[in-house]
């Protein structure tokens, strides 16, 4: 069952343009694209259909030299130094504030263009949301007010919702807001709140036995590239094998297996992005193009988790759902 949603950024005045409106162009153009991993195909999808709105099309007159660090996140400043060697336009830096710090690193000059799940500000990518100033500008679906969002729809689908657990890496700069939005729905809301801390694999294995031990009512994931990227298979598994009822930040999440997601589209955040990488192209400068913010989100529902958990999900909640996984 799915019901069609759309994204509305902040800043929506930037209208796609249709591919006729670009098609004499006929110089060559070279996006490096620097992430923490190797994302599926419709991430590029959604990349490749950006560029297209402004008239870039692949083999035609745009070249992509994608550079991905398997997850080994101290691999990134040396792969931005190679896309600043190979002289590409643009470096759009995907997934987390790292790619997009790597390359503002290696670069004063070459335009970068990040999407992402946090703060840019917060991460030294930009001055402001509205000026960024430099040479870096992008897209960002914020993780932290979202939180008493999430505590919410558990609470729905959990009536006897009393403990929940909030996983969160301690290194990230998005930690310290969400852990305090956390804490304030937890009051809010008259739920005890346990924080678990992890950052790399071991640390979460060690993580989930400690929320299994605890016997917390539902875990709530924060905003973060180590669990919703890099590490996203072992969490999910892992809430799976201690059967706990999570909610998740993003959408791929819950078509991996995870029970509930609520949060904006990365794939269009990204799509957005690759669009600012076009008008960038087109002679436009970073420093002028506002970061954008989403304004509207979307609920995912996984029925199959739900049904291995045990879990009715109350008709309430399905009939608001964005997509429901079956």
């Amino acid at each position: 069952m799915r019901r069609s949603t759309f994204l509305k950024l902040a800043g929506a005045g930037v209208l796609a343009v249709p591919f006729a409106a670009h098609a004499q162009k006929t110089a060559k153009a070279v996006v490096g694209l620097l992430t923490p991993v190797t994302f599926d195909a419709d991430v590029f999808d959604a990349i490749r259909k950006g560029l297209g709105e402004r008239g870039y099309v692949e083999g035609r007159n745009l070249t992509l030299i994608a550079r991905s660090a398997e997850g080994k996140l101290d691999r990134l400043p040396a792969l931005a130094a190679e896309l600043v060697t190979a002289k590409v336009s643009v470096i759009m830096g995907i997934g987390g504030p790292i790619p997009a710090r790597s390359a503002k690193a290696a670069s004063s000059t070459i335009p970068i263009v990040f999407a992402y799940g946090g703060e840019p500000v917060l991460d030294g990518l930009v001055a402001s949301f509205n000026r960024p100033g430099g040479n870096v500008t992008g897209t960002t679906f914020i993780g932290t007010s979202l939180i008493a969002k999430r505590f919410q729809l558990l609470r729905e689908l959990l009536p006897h919702l009393a403990e929940v657990a909030l996983l969160v890496n301690r290194k990230s700069t998005l930690a310290e807001p969400q852990i305090k939005d956390a804490e304030a729905a937890a009051r809010a809301m008259g739920l005890r709140l346990r924080i678990v801390e992890a950052a790399t694999a071991d640390e979460i294995d060690t993580a989930f036995a400690t929320i299994a031990q605890a016997k917390v009512d539902a875990l709530v994931l924060t905003t973060d590239p180590t669990f919703g990227l890099i590490h996203t298979k072992q969490v999910i598994a892992l809430t799976a094998r201690y059967r706990i009822p999570s909610i998740n930040p993003t959408k791929t999440e819950a078509a991996d297996g995870a029970l509930i997601s609520y949060g904006a589209s990365f794939n269009e955040a990204v799509r957005q992005a690759a669009v600012y990488a076009g008008r960038i192209l087109d002679g436009e400068k970073p420093a002028d193009l506002p970061v954008l913010q989403p304004t509207t989100f979307e609920l995912v529902i996984n029925l199959k988790t739900a049904k291995v958990l045990g879990l009715t999900v109350p008709q309430s909640l399905l009939s608001v759902a964005d997509e429901v996984i079956e």
